[in-house]
């Protein structure tokens, strides 16, 4: 078949070839890049201590106080409890304002969603390297409800409720206190429901904190965050 092309067509060929080889890399290192947190990290191998040894003493003074926050649950609370099983920004909207509701703020809404989703896989990386069954799974007694598959420690709970208030309360500083009280809610109430130990609540604490100063050395993490703050301030 007689190429029908032009000297200049002909030319310009070879150059989109190679452009197209050259941006394909860029695009993909581009996408690579909208984590928060480096692969893996930070560790909860690493950064937590190991959770209370099955037989010790400090294990069976976990476990009663498990027992005694099980038995003072009133029906009330087992529902608030159960119901926290899913959670996201919108339960810190007491704490906030009533101006703070789904869909008014897609920035926000994405930023945290992400925020947490990365929080929750480094957090189950946790728990599968500890294997820290939860209390229902030592005690019968306590399984209650529909029960979890996954480990107890670190709390996945505490850990991502933790982190959303850290960063949330950056962008209502006045409102920290009331962000912190819920965050510390959600994880007590697992407490409640014998989905955890204190000592998963009280570790799962300090790692959000390591995960939030992580998140916050990312250049994209600093841009998202600006551009959240602005979308916030137009509603204040």
């Amino acid at each position: 078949m007689k190429n029908t092309r032009t000297p200049f067509q002909r030319f310009l060929a070879p150059v989109f070839f190679s452009l197209a080889i050259a941006i394909t890399p860029l695009r993909a290192a581009d996408t690579n890049s909208y984590s928060y947190l480096p692969p893996g990290e930070p560790s909860a191998a690493v950064f937590l201590a190991p959770p209370p040894t099955p037989g010790s003493q400090e294990q069976a003074a976990d476990m009663a106080a498990v027992v005694a926050a099980f038995r003072a649950c009133t029906t009330n609370d087992y529902a608030l409890a159960f119901s926290e099983k899913k959670f996201s920004i919108f339960n810190f909207t007491p704490a906030i304002g009533t101006f703070f509701q789904p869909g008014k703020f897609p920035k926000a809404e994405a930023f945290f969603e992400r925020v947490q989703k990365e929080a929750e896989i480094v957090t189950d990386a946790g728990k599968d390297f500890w294997k820290r069954p939860r209390p229902f799974m030592t005690d019968t007694n306590l399984a209650v409800g529909k029960l979890d598959t996954s480990y107890s420690y670190p709390s996945g709970h505490s850990t991502e409720g933790t982190v959303l208030a850290l960063v949330l309360s950056d962008l209502f500083p006045d409102k920290h206190d009331g962000i912190m009280e819920v965050s510390r809610n959600l994880g007590w109430h697992r407490v409640w429901i014998a989905r955890h130990y204190p000592s998963d609540i009280q570790a799962s604490r300090a790692y959000a904190q390591t995960i939030v100063r992580e998140m916050k050395k990312n250049p994209v993490f600093q841009r998202d965050f600006a551009e959240v703050q602005a979308e916030i301030a137009t509603a204040k």
